[in-house]
């Protein structure tokens, strides 16, 4: 799924001139250059400054992202492989994927040492990269319709990770969906939900995702869960949170560890 970046149309100052430019010019006449050279200088800087990893434009670009409504979990999960890796051990050896972008995913996690990984990206790949078109054709991603049953035998992945597409579904479809990935998984479900607030979807993708994203709360998921009698994976929970810890990872998702249905 492609994300147009993020353009900020914020000025500087709304005047040709910067605030600083009246002391230059309230100095002796009788040096015109200095005065514009000094300008110049003091332009070229706040201009390097802006645009910096420190400056206005600089600093967390997911921040800026999730203001401006292109927020993405998915992402999120090529951040975190290194937590997931000491959470579950063996089970990162063999992952499927589902999500949009799921391309950008698997690719990550087939750069990985003696690691499996597929896809199943719910929308259309219409704009995707020949990269992911070649994924396509190899069967390792499939665009299938996560509404309906995904075809793939029970517990073929002993992890299943899905991302952004969730958000995406109502509890009628949910309810089908959930219990499916769970089906296809031998040792756990990780799911990453946005946090109510987060933006999702523009005007200009929702044909490709059908309806807004519906951001729900963590006591929305547990609650969820336990009609739907999907059980927490523990002891991933605390491997995970122990991980994180150790590497000051924060995530900027909502993360949560279901086990398998039996």
């Amino acid at each position: 799924m492609s994300r147009r970046p993020v353009s900020s149309t914020r000025r500087l100052v709304d005047t040709g001139s910067f605030p600083f430019t009246g002391a230059l010019q309230s100095k002796s006449r009788s040096s015109p250059l200095l005065s514009v050279g000094l300008v110049l200088v003091g332009a070229f800087l706040l201009i390097g400054y802006a645009f910096s990893g420190s400056g206005i434009f600089g600093g967390d670009k997911a921040a800026v992202s999730r203001i401006e409504g292109d927020f993405s979990c998915t992402s999120e999960i090529q951040r975190a492989i290194p937590i997931l890796k000491k959470a579950y051990g063996d089970s990162m050896h063999k992952v499927l994927h589902v999500g949009p972008d799921t391309c950008s995913v698997v690719s990550t996690l087939l750069k990985e040492e003696e690691t499996e990984a597929w896809g199943v990206e719910p929308y259309d790949i219409e704009d995707a990269d020949a990269r992911c078109k070649s994924l396509v054709h190899k069967g390792i991603v499939r665009v299938a319709d996560i509404k309906f049953p995904l075809p793939y035998r029970a517990k073929s992945f002993p992890l299943v990770i899905v991302s952004d597409a969730l958000d995406y579904l109502s509890p009628k479809y949910l309810n089908k969906t959930l219990p499916d990935l769970a089906r296809v998984a031998s040792d756990g479900v990780l799911i990453f939900a946005g946090y109510p607030g987060q933006q999702r979807a523009k005007v200009a993708e929702l044909s490709k995702f059908g309806r807004p994203a519906k951001m729900r709360s963590s006591s929305w998921w547990i609650r969820y869960f336990v009609q739907t009698s999907l059980e927490e994976n523990e002891p991933a929970v605390k491997k995970f949170e122990q991980a994180a810890s150790k590497k000051s990872y924060k995530p900027n998702c909502q993360v949560f560890h279901l086990k398998p249905l039996r």
